[in-house]
Protein backbone atom coordinates (compact mmCIF):
# COMPACT_ATOMS: atom_id res chain seq x y z
CA UNK A 1 0.00 0.00 0.00
CA UNK A 2 1.63 3.68 -0.97
CA UNK A 3 1.83 5.90 1.69
CA UNK A 4 -0.89 7.99 -0.06
CA UNK A 5 -3.03 5.43 -0.03
CA UNK A 6 -2.97 4.94 3.73
CA UNK A 7 -3.06 8.38 4.34
CA UNK A 8 -6.06 9.21 2.94
CA UNK A 9 -7.35 5.94 5.08
CA UNK A 10 -6.17 7.17 8.19
CA UNK A 11 -6.70 11.00 7.38
CA UNK A 12 -3.27 12.06 8.17
CA UNK A 13 -0.87 14.45 6.45
CA UNK A 14 2.04 13.00 4.20
CA UNK A 15 5.54 14.62 4.63
CA UNK A 16 7.69 13.40 2.19
CA UNK A 17 7.77 10.91 -0.13
CA UNK A 18 3.86 9.60 -0.77
CA UNK A 19 4.53 6.94 -3.02
CA UNK A 20 6.40 4.96 -0.83
CA UNK A 21 5.54 1.25 -0.48
CA UNK A 22 4.58 0.22 3.18
CA UNK A 23 3.84 -3.27 3.54
CA UNK A 24 3.90 -3.79 7.60
CA UNK A 25 4.18 -2.37 10.77
CA UNK A 26 7.43 -2.23 13.13
CA UNK A 27 8.97 -1.30 16.39
CA UNK A 28 10.71 1.87 15.55
CA UNK A 29 13.96 0.46 16.66
CA UNK A 30 13.53 -2.83 14.56
CA UNK A 31 11.69 -1.82 11.76
CA UNK A 32 12.74 -2.27 8.06
CA UNK A 33 12.26 -0.63 4.57
CA UNK A 34 8.73 -0.84 4.08
CA UNK A 35 7.47 -0.79 6.99
CA UNK A 36 5.76 2.01 8.94
CA UNK A 37 6.50 3.03 12.86
CA UNK A 38 5.21 5.46 15.18
CA UNK A 39 6.72 8.06 17.72
CA UNK A 40 4.63 9.16 20.96
CA UNK A 41 6.91 8.99 23.74
CA UNK A 42 10.03 11.50 24.39
CA UNK A 43 12.06 8.35 25.38
CA UNK A 44 12.24 7.47 21.76
CA UNK A 45 12.95 10.49 20.37
CA UNK A 46 16.48 9.23 19.65
CA UNK A 47 15.66 5.87 18.00
CA UNK A 48 13.82 8.44 15.24
CA UNK A 49 17.36 9.58 14.32
CA UNK A 50 18.21 5.93 13.10
CA UNK A 51 15.37 3.85 12.47
CA UNK A 52 15.45 2.12 9.28
CA UNK A 53 11.39 2.16 8.59
CA UNK A 54 10.26 3.86 5.41
CA UNK A 55 7.70 5.98 7.40
CA UNK A 56 6.56 6.61 10.65
CA UNK A 57 3.41 8.59 12.60
CA UNK A 58 4.19 11.50 14.23
CA UNK A 59 2.24 14.12 16.33
CA UNK A 60 1.51 17.66 14.09
CA UNK A 61 4.04 19.44 16.42
CA UNK A 62 7.16 16.72 16.48
CA UNK A 63 10.60 17.67 14.80
CA UNK A 64 11.46 14.72 12.24
CA UNK A 65 15.33 15.02 12.88
CA UNK A 66 17.57 12.15 11.03
CA UNK A 67 21.04 11.32 10.77
CA UNK A 68 22.75 12.52 7.23
CA UNK A 69 24.27 8.83 6.92
CA UNK A 70 20.25 7.58 7.29
CA UNK A 71 18.04 6.73 4.62
CA UNK A 72 15.46 9.30 3.90
CA UNK A 73 12.27 8.94 6.30
CA UNK A 74 8.81 10.11 5.06
CA UNK A 75 6.26 11.08 7.79
CA UNK A 76 2.00 10.93 8.34
CA UNK A 77 1.40 13.56 10.80
CA UNK A 78 -1.07 12.43 13.16
CA UNK A 79 -3.21 14.08 16.03
CA UNK A 80 -2.77 10.89 18.05
CA UNK A 81 -0.13 8.47 16.83
CA UNK A 82 -0.81 5.37 18.87
CA UNK A 83 -4.07 5.25 17.94
CA UNK A 84 -3.35 5.81 14.02
CA UNK A 85 -0.53 3.19 13.88
CA UNK A 86 -3.11 0.63 15.64
CA UNK A 87 -5.92 2.22 13.02
CA UNK A 88 -2.76 1.29 10.42
CA UNK A 89 -1.80 -2.10 11.90
CA UNK A 90 -5.15 -3.21 10.63
CA UNK A 91 -4.94 -2.26 7.51
CA UNK A 92 -2.11 -3.50 6.95
CA UNK A 93 -2.57 -6.90 8.71
CA UNK A 94 -6.24 -7.70 8.24
CA UNK A 95 -7.40 -10.87 10.12
CA UNK A 96 -7.74 -14.35 8.18
CA UNK A 97 -10.87 -15.12 6.61
CA UNK A 98 -12.32 -18.91 7.53
CA UNK A 99 -14.57 -20.28 4.90
CA UNK A 100 -17.77 -21.33 6.35
CA UNK A 101 -18.55 -24.84 7.45
CA UNK A 102 -18.18 -28.07 9.95
CA UNK A 103 -14.71 -30.01 9.68
CA UNK A 104 -15.33 -33.73 9.69
CA UNK A 105 -13.25 -34.13 12.29
CA UNK A 106 -15.77 -32.38 14.39
CA UNK A 107 -18.72 -33.88 17.14
CA UNK A 108 -21.48 -31.54 16.89
CA UNK A 109 -24.66 -32.81 18.67
CA UNK A 110 -28.07 -33.42 16.94
CA UNK A 111 -29.77 -30.36 18.99
CA UNK A 112 -26.85 -27.99 18.37
CA UNK A 113 -27.75 -24.57 16.20
CA UNK A 114 -24.84 -24.14 14.08
CA UNK A 115 -25.07 -20.85 11.90
CA UNK A 116 -24.44 -21.75 8.10
CA UNK A 117 -22.10 -19.17 8.06
CA UNK A 118 -20.17 -20.14 11.11
CA UNK A 119 -16.79 -21.99 10.71
CA UNK A 120 -16.29 -25.57 12.91
CA UNK A 121 -12.52 -26.52 13.08
CA UNK A 122 -10.95 -29.47 13.68
CA UNK A 123 -12.20 -31.47 16.65
CA UNK A 124 -14.21 -28.94 18.18
CA UNK A 125 -16.95 -30.29 20.35
CA UNK A 126 -20.68 -28.49 20.56
CA UNK A 127 -22.50 -30.27 23.23
CA UNK A 128 -26.86 -30.58 22.85
CA UNK A 129 -28.65 -27.31 22.39
CA UNK A 130 -25.46 -25.09 21.89
CA UNK A 131 -25.78 -22.71 19.52
CA UNK A 132 -23.13 -20.61 17.08
CA UNK A 133 -23.92 -17.82 15.80
CA UNK A 134 -23.63 -16.03 12.13
CA UNK A 135 -19.67 -15.62 11.06
CA UNK A 136 -18.10 -16.42 14.28
CA UNK A 137 -15.18 -19.08 14.07
CA UNK A 138 -14.64 -21.96 16.09
CA UNK A 139 -10.93 -22.27 16.07
CA UNK A 140 -9.77 -26.32 16.93
CA UNK A 141 -10.45 -28.24 19.77
CA UNK A 142 -13.08 -25.48 21.36
CA UNK A 143 -15.62 -27.08 22.99
CA UNK A 144 -18.76 -25.50 23.65
CA UNK A 145 -20.80 -27.56 26.23
CA UNK A 146 -24.87 -28.11 26.42
CA UNK A 147 -27.11 -25.34 26.41
CA UNK A 148 -24.20 -22.68 26.13
CA UNK A 149 -24.64 -19.77 23.13
CA UNK A 150 -21.73 -18.40 21.23
CA UNK A 151 -22.96 -14.63 19.41
CA UNK A 152 -22.43 -13.36 15.83
CA UNK A 153 -18.78 -12.21 14.68
CA UNK A 154 -16.98 -13.95 17.65
CA UNK A 155 -13.27 -15.38 17.53
CA UNK A 156 -12.74 -18.52 19.75
CA UNK A 157 -8.83 -19.94 19.45
CA UNK A 158 -7.97 -23.39 20.00
CA UNK A 159 -8.76 -25.77 23.02
CA UNK A 160 -11.38 -22.68 24.73
CA UNK A 161 -13.96 -23.86 26.42
CA UNK A 162 -17.39 -22.37 27.28
CA UNK A 163 -19.27 -24.61 29.78
CA UNK A 164 -23.03 -25.24 30.09
CA UNK A 165 -25.48 -22.62 29.86
CA UNK A 166 -22.99 -19.48 29.44
CA UNK A 167 -23.58 -16.83 26.93
CA UNK A 168 -21.14 -15.40 24.81
CA UNK A 169 -22.28 -11.94 23.24
CA UNK A 170 -21.32 -10.78 19.97
CA UNK A 171 -18.09 -9.96 18.41
CA UNK A 172 -15.76 -11.66 21.59
CA UNK A 173 -12.56 -12.81 20.80
CA UNK A 174 -11.91 -15.52 23.09
CA UNK A 175 -7.95 -16.40 23.11
CA UNK A 176 -6.31 -19.75 23.50
CA UNK A 177 -6.82 -21.42 26.78
CA UNK A 178 -9.60 -19.20 28.04
CA UNK A 179 -12.20 -20.95 30.18
CA UNK A 180 -15.88 -19.70 30.48
CA UNK A 181 -17.89 -20.63 33.00
CA UNK A 182 -15.23 -22.86 34.94
CA UNK A 183 -17.25 -23.57 38.55
CA UNK A 184 -16.33 -21.11 41.33
CA UNK A 185 -14.46 -21.92 44.09
CA UNK A 186 -17.09 -23.04 46.30
CA UNK A 187 -16.94 -25.21 49.64
CA UNK A 188 -17.68 -25.22 52.56
CA UNK A 189 -16.67 -26.83 55.60
CA UNK A 190 -18.56 -30.35 56.92
CA UNK A 191 -19.72 -31.49 60.17
CA UNK A 192 -16.99 -34.10 59.37
CA UNK A 193 -14.17 -31.81 58.71
CA UNK A 194 -13.65 -32.20 54.93
CA UNK A 195 -14.41 -29.84 52.35
CA UNK A 196 -18.01 -30.19 50.67
CA UNK A 197 -18.44 -28.90 46.96
CA UNK A 198 -21.27 -26.23 46.55
CA UNK A 199 -22.77 -27.21 43.56
CA UNK A 200 -22.51 -24.29 41.16
CA UNK A 201 -25.42 -23.52 39.17
CA UNK A 202 -24.87 -20.26 38.36
CA UNK A 203 -23.18 -18.97 34.71
CA UNK A 204 -21.05 -16.55 32.94
CA UNK A 205 -22.60 -13.99 30.76
CA UNK A 206 -19.63 -12.30 28.71
CA UNK A 207 -21.16 -8.73 26.76
CA UNK A 208 -20.39 -8.11 23.18
CA UNK A 209 -17.05 -6.90 21.90
CA UNK A 210 -15.20 -8.14 25.22
CA UNK A 211 -11.53 -9.98 24.51
CA UNK A 212 -10.28 -12.33 26.80
CA UNK A 213 -7.13 -13.37 26.43
CA UNK A 214 -5.17 -17.05 27.17
CA UNK A 215 -5.32 -19.38 30.01
CA UNK A 216 -7.76 -16.60 31.88
CA UNK A 217 -10.84 -18.43 33.84
CA UNK A 218 -13.78 -16.58 34.36
CA UNK A 219 -15.58 -18.58 36.97
CA UNK A 220 -20.05 -19.13 36.98
CA UNK A 221 -21.67 -18.12 40.02
CA UNK A 222 -23.32 -20.21 42.24
CA UNK A 223 -26.37 -19.29 41.93
CA UNK A 224 -26.64 -15.99 39.63
CA UNK A 225 -24.36 -14.91 36.98
CA UNK A 226 -20.85 -13.60 37.22
CA UNK A 227 -20.81 -10.73 34.41
CA UNK A 228 -18.23 -9.33 32.10
CA UNK A 229 -19.09 -6.02 30.33
CA UNK A 230 -19.42 -4.70 27.11
CA UNK A 231 -15.66 -3.99 25.17
CA UNK A 232 -13.69 -4.89 28.30
CA UNK A 233 -10.59 -6.33 27.99
CA UNK A 234 -8.57 -8.91 29.84
CA UNK A 235 -5.20 -10.13 29.73
CA UNK A 236 -3.58 -13.18 30.25
CA UNK A 237 -3.50 -15.45 33.64
CA UNK A 238 -6.61 -13.54 34.49
CA UNK A 239 -8.88 -15.04 37.22
CA UNK A 240 -12.19 -13.67 37.90
CA UNK A 241 -14.04 -15.51 40.77
CA UNK A 242 -17.88 -16.59 40.78
CA UNK A 243 -20.53 -14.26 40.86
CA UNK A 244 -18.29 -11.21 40.20
CA UNK A 245 -19.09 -8.04 38.18
CA UNK A 246 -17.07 -6.38 35.70
CA UNK A 247 -17.81 -2.78 34.08
CA UNK A 248 -18.10 -1.76 30.48
CA UNK A 249 -14.50 -0.59 28.96
CA UNK A 250 -12.83 -2.18 31.55
CA UNK A 251 -8.96 -3.54 31.47
CA UNK A 252 -7.42 -6.31 33.46
CA UNK A 253 -4.20 -6.89 33.38
CA UNK A 254 -2.04 -10.07 33.36
CA UNK A 255 -2.52 -12.14 36.66
CA UNK A 256 -5.25 -9.99 38.13
CA UNK A 257 -7.36 -12.22 40.69
CA UNK A 258 -10.89 -11.19 42.10
CA UNK A 259 -12.25 -13.01 44.62
CA UNK A 260 -15.39 -14.03 44.23
CA UNK A 261 -18.57 -11.34 44.54
CA UNK A 262 -16.32 -8.56 43.36
CA UNK A 263 -17.75 -5.75 41.79
CA UNK A 264 -15.31 -3.68 39.14
CA UNK A 265 -17.12 -0.78 37.71
CA UNK A 266 -16.85 0.95 34.01
CA UNK A 267 -13.78 2.45 32.57
CA UNK A 268 -11.39 1.04 35.62
CA UNK A 269 -7.68 -0.15 35.15
CA UNK A 270 -6.75 -2.70 37.49
CA UNK A 271 -3.10 -3.24 36.34
CA UNK A 272 -0.60 -6.49 36.73
CA UNK A 273 -1.21 -8.71 39.60
CA UNK A 274 -3.52 -6.47 41.14
CA UNK A 275 -5.97 -9.04 43.97
CA UNK A 276 -9.37 -7.92 45.92
CA UNK A 277 -11.14 -9.38 48.76
CA UNK A 278 -14.61 -10.24 47.64
CA UNK A 279 -17.26 -8.42 48.22
CA UNK A 280 -15.48 -5.00 47.16
CA UNK A 281 -16.76 -2.41 44.53
CA UNK A 282 -14.30 -0.69 42.86
CA UNK A 283 -16.05 2.31 41.87
CA UNK A 284 -16.33 3.27 38.14
CA UNK A 285 -13.00 4.96 36.94
CA UNK A 286 -10.64 3.84 39.06
CA UNK A 287 -6.98 3.01 38.79
CA UNK A 288 -5.49 0.61 41.03
CA UNK A 289 -1.46 -0.05 40.27
CA UNK A 290 0.47 -2.89 39.59
CA UNK A 291 0.93 -5.84 42.81
CA UNK A 292 -1.84 -4.24 44.87
CA UNK A 293 -3.95 -5.48 47.33
CA UNK A 294 -7.37 -4.43 47.59
CA UNK A 295 -9.19 -4.68 51.05
CA UNK A 296 -12.39 -2.70 50.84
CA UNK A 297 -14.20 -0.95 48.65
CA UNK A 298 -12.23 2.02 45.93
CA UNK A 299 -14.29 5.45 45.23
CA UNK A 300 -14.95 5.82 41.23
CA UNK A 301 -12.06 7.73 39.64
CA UNK A 302 -9.80 7.09 42.65
CA UNK A 303 -5.54 5.62 42.19
CA UNK A 304 -4.84 3.00 45.09
CA UNK A 305 -1.53 1.53 45.25
CA UNK A 306 0.22 -0.65 47.93
CA UNK A 307 -0.78 -4.09 49.97
CA UNK A 308 -3.16 -3.12 51.44
CA UNK A 309 -4.27 -0.75 48.73
CA UNK A 310 -4.44 3.04 50.04
CA UNK A 311 -4.92 6.27 47.82
CA UNK A 312 -1.83 6.56 46.13
CA UNK A 313 -0.38 9.75 47.17
CA UNK A 314 -0.14 8.31 50.56
CA UNK A 315 1.22 4.92 48.99
CA UNK A 316 3.92 7.68 47.43
CA UNK A 317 4.41 9.12 50.74
CA UNK A 318 4.76 5.63 52.60
CA UNK A 319 6.97 4.20 49.92
CA UNK A 320 9.48 7.17 50.35
CA UNK A 321 9.80 7.27 54.36
CA UNK A 322 9.89 3.14 53.55
CA UNK A 323 13.26 3.83 52.00
CA UNK A 324 14.61 5.97 54.82
CA UNK A 325 13.67 3.20 57.04
CA UNK A 326 17.44 1.90 57.75
CA UNK A 327 18.96 5.50 58.34
CA UNK A 328 15.58 6.33 60.64
CA UNK A 329 16.41 2.60 63.28
CA UNK A 330 19.92 3.88 63.21
CA UNK A 331 19.59 7.22 65.03
CA UNK A 332 16.67 5.93 66.82
CA UNK A 333 19.37 2.99 68.18
CA UNK A 334 22.29 5.52 69.16
CA UNK A 335 19.32 8.10 70.42
CA UNK A 336 18.71 5.12 72.48
CA UNK A 337 22.35 4.42 73.29
CA UNK A 338 22.75 8.33 74.38
CA UNK A 339 19.89 7.82 76.53
CA UNK A 340 20.96 5.17 78.04
CA UNK A 341 24.07 6.66 78.63
CA UNK A 342 22.34 9.61 80.67
CA UNK A 343 20.05 7.65 82.77
CA UNK A 344 22.92 5.30 83.54
CA UNK A 345 25.08 8.91 84.49
CA UNK A 346 21.98 10.03 86.45
CA UNK A 347 21.21 7.13 88.21
CA UNK A 348 25.24 7.22 90.22
CA UNK A 349 24.98 10.49 91.59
Amino acid sequence: MKLRELAERLQCRVEGNPDVEISAGGGIDKATSGQLTFLDRPHYRAALRTTRASAVLLGEKEPLTRDSAMPPLSALRSANPRLDFTRALELLHPYHAYEPGIHPTAVISKSAIIAASAHVGPYCFVDEDAEVGPHTVLHSLVSIYRGARIGKDCLLHAQVVVREDCIIGDRVILQSGAVIGGDGFGFVLDTNGTWRKTPQAGITVIEDDVEIQANTCIDRATVGETRIGCGTKIDDLVLVGHASEVGDSTLLCGQVGLAGTTKVGNHCILAGQVGSIGLVHVGDGATITAQSGIPGDVPAGAIHSGSPAVENKLWLKCVAALKGLPDLVKTVRQLRKEVDRLNAQTAGR
